[in-house]
């Protein structure tokens, strides 16, 4: 089973497959879709340029926008933010129950 932990390469992000995928074969400008989907166009320039993750919100908004699924893009940053996490893990050579128990340890004292 082909899963974030065995993949090579970073899934595709979000941003990307909405610039590749469903703007430029449309023709559709990052101005004109800020403005379907009501937010500023910085917000919608973020996530193209992977500086901004697709919230909940987001993936809602775009959805709407475009005729797709929230969770289509939902789905997209989670396959990223899987794929960072593990290899962030995998650098620090720290298990992740070990960082689990450090996490619960803090919440625990503040």
């Amino acid at each position: 089973m082909l899963t974030t932990a065995t993949m090579k390469r970073r899934p595709t992000p979000p941003g990307e497959m909405l610039l590749e995928e469903f703007l430029r074969p449309a023709g559709i400008t990052q101005v004109e879709l800020a403005a379907r989907m009501g937010v500023p166009i910085q917000r919608v320039n973020a996530v193209i340029a992977g500086r901004r993750a697709v919230t909940a919100e987001t993936a809602i908004l775009l959805s709407r926008a475009l005729g797709t699924t929230p969770t289509l893009w939902l789905n997209l940053q989670i396959a990223v933010d899987l794929w960072d996490a593990e290899n962030r893990m995998a650098r620090s050579r720290v298990p992740a129950h070990r960082i689990a128990r450090a996490r619960k340890v803090r919440s625990a004292h503040g």
